[in-house]
């Protein structure tokens, strides 16, 4: 490996409302509601997160995404600075929150 590469922490999977100070990375799945360039902001369900990135974000307002990211605790709640955006647009979302329901 390059002398320079380095390992990222493991993402956990979160809900907004779920994130905990702890938590270092995680990955969410939402609806994108809003976007400006490299910011958007994000609502899965159980709240909204604003996601910064130093790159713009490839995704459109009203596209469900999962954001890879390292949690940024605010005074009212946490941001995400993300680091990878997946289309999740093809998602079979009942499906996957069964799933979601079997694993807690």
């Amino acid at each position: 490996m390059p002398e320079d590469f380095q390992r990222r922490l493991p993402s956990v999977e979160r809900e907004v409302a779920s994130i905990r100070p702890e938590d270092i990375r995680v990955s969410l799945v939402g609806m994108v509601i809003d976007k400006d360039g490299t910011s958007m902001v994000l609502d899965d369900g159980t709240g909204k997160i604003t996601v910064r990135s130093d790159q713009p974000l490839v995704a459109e307002v009203n596209q469900r995404v999962r954001v890879f990211g390292r949690v940024i605790p605010m005074e009212q709640g946490a941001e995400l600075q993300g680091d990878v955006v997946q289309d999740m647009r093809l998602l079979d979302l009942e499906l996957w929150t069964r799933l979601k329901s079997l694993r807690m």
